[in-house]
């Protein structure tokens, strides 16, 4: 069987291009960049074109032949671009991969959203159902390709499915968790705010599962999944969890949020004029306040979804593999490569 993963040199991208070589799966990916383990999966006998889903005829090109398409691919909280870019890259790309998939008879398309759509949770969990309040350019136009994919299901019979993965981390993410490590490094935690706000992670081994799922569950087209761990942490809870995994203690000194809010706020205000990237903005800030709480049993329920991998272990995983890489000190690895993936216990037998 052929499959395309458009965005396959990222971080999601690239573990679940492994994870279907590893199955036996010929697998082509379609990326702007090489990313990371480009040389990697190549190596593991993926198809790689460095090219952007906004090029129609390369879409088209890549989309012919497959059975299964995973939409991973999104122009991600890029600072200092236009949100036309958003647009171009997380809808009207969204619009070339729904319209090639029509055109080749693709027999399933995977469209990755992200929980963001739902902003702050205000109740105890969210679920599919809770208000769609993105709070950013790039959560909005991810949940306006969520509305064209679906819309392609009602009007045209576009055999697709929606996923909204929670907060992602693993070995070979070199971005928020690691800037929670680093910070934990330091033995000392500053938190803005009382850290009794949930955060909810998402392994990325649970979410190759979903998405293995969510491409041959029958009876599920024109559905949306929130997919994430067995539950919601506090950051007191999270950043404890951190300092375990790396074999320390830390104390949390905990300091007011709105003189942050605001340095934030007048930080991004100055930079942004210059074309400079700055060193806080409010998005960043916010972590400390943006409850994310979910519900996962329609996941459960209707794609057979259960996270496998629980916090301790993915933890110490992303952990170790971020000290043997140099991100956490000391002397990075001659080549990144991705871990093993985690034994396939619980899911991987029912895919």
């Amino acid at each position: 069987m052929t499959t395309l993963v458009t965005g396959g040199t990222g971080f999601t991208g690239s573990h679940l291009v492994r994870r279907l070589i590893e199955d036996g799966q010929h697998v082509r990916v379609l990326d702007n960049q090489p990313g990371l383990f480009h040389d990697h999966l190549k190596e593991l006998g993926a198809e790689i074109t460095i090219a952007s889903v906004t090029e129609k005829d390369v879409v088209d090109r890549v989309i012919e032949g497959c059975e299964i398409v995973h939409h991973v691919a999104a122009a991600f909280r890029k600072l200092n671009v236009p949100q036309q870019h958003y647009w171009d890259v997380n809808v009207e790309g969204t619009r070339n991969v729904c319209d090639s998939c029509l055109r080749h008879g693709v027999r399933r398309l995977v469209y990755c959203s992200t929980v963001g759509v739902h902003g702050n949770i205000t109740t105890k969990q969210g679920n599919e159902d809770s208000p769609i309040t993105p709070a950013d350019y790039y959560q909005q136009t991810k949940y306006d390709g969520e509305k064209l994919v679906l819309d392609y299901v009602r009007d045209k019979n576009l055999p697709a499915t929606v996923i909204r993965p929670a907060a992602i981390y693993g070995p070979g993410d070199p971005g928020r968790f690691l800037i929670l490590f680093r910070l934990v490094k330091k033995g000392t935690f500053l938190m803005f705010g009382d850290g009794k706000t949930h955060y909810h992670p998402l392994h990325i081994e649970n979410l190759v599962d979903a998405f293995e799922l969510a491409a041959e569950r029958e009876g599920i087209i024109g559905e949306s999944f929130i997919i994430a761990d067995n539950r919601s942490y506090e950051l007191n809870e999270l950043v404890q969890a951190v300092a375990e995994a790396m074999d320390m203690t830390v104390k949390v000194r905990y300091l007011p949020f709105t003189p942050l809010r605001a340095a934030a706020v007048v930080c991004e205000a100055v930079c942004k004029p210059c074309g400079i990237t700055p060193p806080l903005f409010p998005r960043r800030v916010d972590w400390f306040k943006q409850n994310r709480s979910f519900d996962i049993s329609k996941a459960r329920r209707l794609l057979g979804y259960e996270p496998r991998v629980d916090l301790k272990a993915g933890l110490k995983q992303t952990g170790d593999w971020y000290r043997e890489c140099g991100y956490l000190g000391g002397s990075p690895a001659a080549q990144l490569r991705l871990p093993p993936a985690i034994a396939r216990e619980t899911v991987g037998s029912a895919v």
